[in-house]
């Protein structure tokens, strides 16, 4: 494999890996249930996948911006592809967006225990499947087309350093799995 597909390969795995987290968390956060019976390992798996997604998405954010700059720097003003990528990233669905909504859910349940807040988390995860996913996959299909690898390397900021991280923070939170909870699971 080449270092393009590489780094492709890296992105779809953090974006599969966080909707699987994030899923999985807003799902278990909404379903009185899983609280109930898992009481202090729901507030560990939590904390897990919230390390997890601020940092991945933190990521992602960080790629937007370094991509804008690309842009910026490379493309000429007429050229219709940077024209289409700029639209795509002024669009609502920012990492930063999903991860106001995921702060307001969790501030929600710190102020009123952990079962408290269910429409943040609701909200959470819709934004997060709708919104920045829309945004996600359009990115991702206009970025498909003729990018070097330079380019790749300099906006995607992946290297081994990074792919261990993903890979340590994901383990963190699949070892923290309440019993009864999947990965992968849709919100309610």
């Amino acid at each position: 494999m080449n270092e393009v597909g590489v780094i492709r390969n890296q992105l779809v795995l953090e974006r599969t890996h966080a909707r699987a987290v994030a899923n999985a968390c807003a799902s278990t956060m909404q379903d009185d249930t899983t609280a109930i019976a898992s009481g202090r390992s729901l507030a560990q798996f939590r904390r897990a996948c919230v390390d997890y997604l601020a940092c991945v998405l933190a990521w992602f954010e960080e790629r937007d911006q370094r991509l804008a700059d690309l842009l910026q720097a490379d493309l000429r003003s007429t050229d219709p592809a940077r024209r289409s990528l700029e639209e795509v990233l002024a669009r609502p669905g920012r990492s930063r967006e999903v991860l106001a909504k995921l702060e307001a859910a969790c501030n929600r349940a710190a102020a009123s225990g952990d079962t408290a807040g269910r429409q943040e988390w609701r909200e959470f995860a819709e934004y997060f499947n709708d919104v920045w996913s829309t945004r996600r996959d359009a990115l991702d299909a206009l970025l498909s087309t003729d990018l070097r690898a330079t380019d790749w390397r300099s906006f995607g900021g992946i290297d081994a350093d990074s792919i261990l991280e993903e890979r340590r923070r994901y383990a963190q939170v699949c070892a923290q799995v309440p019993p009864g909870v999947a990965l992968g699971t849709s919100p309610q």
